[in-house]
């Protein structure tokens, strides 16, 4: 049996009015006729799944579970993405974030962060509730908008982006250890944790703190023209989460990383359903193996191209088909021989 559990699938993209796309439970069913074995649940709609109930009723939460069990559906994770991004946002981008709030809050940036660190600290006990080990989320930004540097950072700009980013994460992250729940950032453009430097660069500023964790997507890495690989290898021992999602990255003469301000379908970037873009999953899923990570492999839909329902339903297939049985003995043990200390030293040439 892989060590890598799977194949699950977020839900969030799929979300929506009409059956079954309008509950969790309705959702297990779908999910588990494709093949999945688990879900990840956004939190963002209280109908869908009500994460300050959940963090203060275990019944509910007992409820939550049974409902995904009774099709063989494991809620593998939660997700606080919008909420998270709340914490941290520049003033230029307040009219842009506010849809992620209650319409109460809107216009009221103050307010804003404060339900969105509570947000997170009602995720950390739901969590709890539900016996879940890891946790998704978006770190938020303070300084997305000097992402390049033009016109000069003046000294000391981005340690103190950090340094405040880090003082509204501590007290969610503390709860999260109280919890014994990590919290897993995606690394992704737009939030001030989008690459391998800036997550080091946070992580000093919250001490090195134990739940101060990754959610790995390749997806974003190719978009940015990261080396997704080299990155497992630097960061394996902070990689708690792990979204399955493709890319592809077609620069031209016109227009590259930046996109152009074009659409979707028209950025040499661009993300694709599983099998359809750029990224090595054999590699990666090899690399996650060999480094011991035993989480979800967690389908992200996101293609401008593919529907959704076909997206789906080759998410499962294609997960299954990576997962790796993990060896429980070397391939060459049929030549090995039995050996002693004594016949260790005369084969090194060493017997008196």
């Amino acid at each position: 049996m892989s060590q890598i559990q799977g194949p699950a699938i977020f839900l969030a993209q799929f979300m929506g009015g009409e059956a079954p796309f309008n509950s969790l439970k309705t959702m297990a069913k779908w999910a588990a006729d494709l093949g999945y074995k688990g879900v990840q649940v956004p939190t963002n709609d209280p109908a869908f799944f009500d994460l300050e109930q959940a963090a203060n009723s275990q019944a509910y939460c007992d409820a939550m579970k049974a409902a995904c069990a009774e099709h063989g559906i494991a809620i593998t994770e939660l997700s606080t993405h919008l909420q998270g991004q709340l914490v941290a946002v520049h003033p230029a981008y307040n009219e842009l974030f506010d849809n992620f709030a209650p319409e109460a809050l809107r216009g009221k940036p103050a307010e804003r962060t404060e339900w969105a660190i509570q947000q997170l600290k009602y995720a950390a006990k739901a969590s709890q509730r539900l016996g879940l080990k890891a946790h998704a989320t978006f770190s938020g930004a303070l300084l997305w908008h000097l992402v390049y540097p033009w016109p000069q950072r003046p000294a000391g700009l981005v340690e103190q982006g950090f340094a405040e980013l880090a003082k509204r994460w501590l007290p969610i992250l503390d709860a999260f250890d109280e919890a014994g729940v990590d919290v897993c950032y995606e690394i992704h453009p737009g939030e001030d944790l989008h690459d391998g430097a800036s997550f080091e660069q946070f992580l000093a500023a919250v001490n090195n703190h134990p739940r101060a964790n990754i959610l790995f997507d390749p997806s974003h890495f190719v978009l940015q023209q990261l080396d997704y690989l080299d990155f497992i290898d630097r960061y394996h021992s902070r990689i708690k989460m792990f979204h399955v999602k493709d890319a592809e990255f077609r620069p031209n003469g016109r227009s590259g990383v930046y996109g152009g301000y074009q659409d979707w379908v028209n950025r040499p970037g661009r993300f694709r359903s599983l099998g359809d873009g750029q990224v090595d999953f054999a590699s990666i899923f090899s690399k996650l193996t060999q480094y011991g990570f035993d989480g979800w492999a967690v389908l992200e839909w996101e293609c401008c191209l593919k529907d959704s329902a076909q997206g789906a339903a080759e998410g499962a297939p294609f997960i299954a088909g990576h997962l790796i049985d993990r060896a429980k003995k070397a391939f060459d043990d049929f030549a090995g021989a039995a050996t002693d200390a004594k016949r260790n030293r005369r084969i090194l040439g060493l017997d008196d």
